[in-house]
């Protein structure tokens, strides 16, 4: 039991990093955009490239847990992605920015399978709900990123620098968290996982549902400090914090996730924080002052 707790406790750790890296990209977007002298639409076609490395990408990770087991194969793929968080910044053109973010996205999509995987397992093991925690602890690890990003922002302090600086520490973060997450092999006669296979047709219609929460998550982070630079013209250390807000809500949002749903029925509360979500989004059209985008963004992250 003792060592189930451990792995508890390492998985979380390897949530929050993972969350970290995000924050900590999601603020700077805007300085990556003046950067790599991108215009929105081409800073639009470059953010899409993410999410079709990590759609290519994750198929990819139980094959790598298969081979290497779990524990070594996480160590790897979230030091890859912590790592990855360098590349963006460095990129001076929307070609090099496109292929800086495919690679981004690959390792986070791997990375972020490679930890649910096991995190489900924990959470079967212990006999109780604990996925939407571990996910309310990677909302943490955004807000952390996210902060600290806002912090670097409002100090004018380069995203490169501050990229390479946290970078760093979260690839020390996660390598050593790793050491005591459950260490998973294959039976001898288990066979690895296909490289790719479609889900079950009962599958499609949720699949549909969190297609629009995640988008609608994706935009809040990728957007929301561009929105408010560009559109309502704020400061880069007033636009990066609208990033922290929506990462500081959907964390509370997160954490409290298990008990609503025991509460009221996951069915209900899909419902419910579609509409939320809706309300957000209508806020964050009709906003015509710097700090209206904040109670969307408080919608959208609770939703």
């Amino acid at each position: 039991m003792i060592e189930l707790r451990q792995a508890r406790y390492a998985v979380a750790t390897v949530f929050c990093v993972h969350g970290a890296v995000t924050g900590s990209f999601a603020t700077r977007v805007p300085w990556i955009q003046d950067h790599a002298s991108v215009s929105p639409g081409q800073l639009g076609l470059a953010l899409a490239f993410p999410a079709i490395g990590a759609s290519l990408s994750m198929p990819l990770a139980a094959r790598i847990s298969h081979r290497f087991g779990s524990r070594t194969a996480l160590r790897g793929l979230i030091a890859l992605w912590t790592l990855a968080l360098v590349l963006p910044s460095l990129a001076p053109s929307l070609g090099t920015l496109c292929a800086a973010l495919f690679v981004y996205g690959a390792t986070a999509g791997m990375a972020d399978v490679a930890m649910n995987a096991l995190g489900v397992e924990v959470e079967q093991r212990l006999g109780k709900s604990i996925m939407s925690g571990l996910h309310g602890l990677w909302s943490v690890g955004a807000l952390i990123g996210s902060g600290l990003g806002t912090i670097a922002a409002h100090l004018d302090v380069s995203a490169q620098l501050h990229h390479a600086v946290v970078a760093a520490v979260l690839t020390l973060a996660g390598i050593t968290a790793c050491h005591w997450v459950l260490n998973l092999y294959p039976t001898e006669d288990e066979e690895a996982p296909p490289r790719f296979a479609l889900p079950p047709k009962s599958a499609w219609l949720i699949g549909a549902v969190g297609f629009c929460a995640v988008f609608a998550e994706g935009a809040s982070l990728d957007w929301s400090a561009v929105y408010l630079r560009d559109v309502l013209t704020t400061s880069a250390g007033v636009a990066a914090a609208a990033t922290t807000g929506f990462a500081l809500t959907m964390a509370v949002a997160r954490i409290a996730g298990d008990a609503v749903v025991d509460r009221f029925g996951a069915v209900r509360t899909v419902r419910v924080s579609g509409a939320v979500a809706t309300l957000g989004g209508v806020l964050v059209v009709m906003a015509g002052h710097p700090w209206s985008p904040w109670p969307a963004s408080a919608y959208w992250a609770w939703a």
